[in-house]
């Protein structure tokens, strides 16, 4: 068992994607205060556990064979992770709307709070995995938790746009679960380069920051 000294350093190392789309966000004046940013990454940690029980009803003990695989990676982990984010961005954006007096924020303020929600997600995550092997830390903290980022973004959009452009908010939503779903397969698939699941988190995520600086 680890020591509190070395889970508080793997905690720092999990949050540094958090640290830096902080300065980034501060930067760009992005219109997200300090407690909407801690009420955006909490909503992600809270939707880890969500996700939790969700997988458990997806769960097919004693599956073997590539159908298995494709349904633990698409299914059980890649949709549930998803849709465990939709209730509480849902949640986030009436309270929003509450406070703001029925007024919608713009796109880019929700494609930045699903962004935050992921990492919120990705930080607990990251953590647990890092504490039961330190090694894995760093490596996650800049490929899964971008991956999460960035499907956290587009969650955030399809939250905004599910009854006014319906459409658009299922492919937004098919869009996160097939990249988080590729990014898995590749991460599982042992004789694929490692370069190739960087590539999509790396890319997913500055597609996302795209986004939000397009949308502001």
């Amino acid at each position: 068992m680890i020591g509190f000294p070395i889970l508080f350093f793997l905690i720092i190392i999990s949050a540094l994607p958090v640290f830096l789309i902080f300065i980034w966000f501060r930067a760009g004046k992005y219109p997200l205060g300090p407690r909407w940013f801690l009420c955006a990454l909490l909503g992600g940690v809270i939707s880890l556990f969500l996700a939790a029980l969700l997988q458990s009803c997806f769960s097919r003990p004693g599956s073997i064979g590539w159908g298995s695989q494709i349904f633990k990676i698409f299914i059980q982990i890649a949709l549930t992770e998803e849709l465990s984010r939709l209730p509480v961005l849902f949640l986030l954006f009436q309270l929003r709307r509450r406070r703001d007096g029925n007024c919608d924020s713009p796109p880019s303020f929700w494609a930045a709070t699903g962004l935050l929600s992921g990492l919120g997600f990705a930080v607990v995550e990251t953590a647990s995995y890092s504490a039961v092997n330190p090694g894995l830390a760093l490596l996650r903290a800049f490929t899964a938790a971008l991956l999460h980022g960035a499907c956290g973004a587009r969650v955030g959009l399809t939250v905004i746009s599910l009854k006014t452009e319906p459409v658009r908010a299922l492919f937004r939503f098919l869009t996160a679960v097939i990249l988080h779903g590729m990014y898995n397969f590749m991460i599982l698939s042992p004789g694929l380069p490692a370069v190739f699941p960087v590539f999509i988190a790396f890319s997913a995520m500055a597609s996302s920051l795209l986004i939000i600086r397009s949308r502001a």
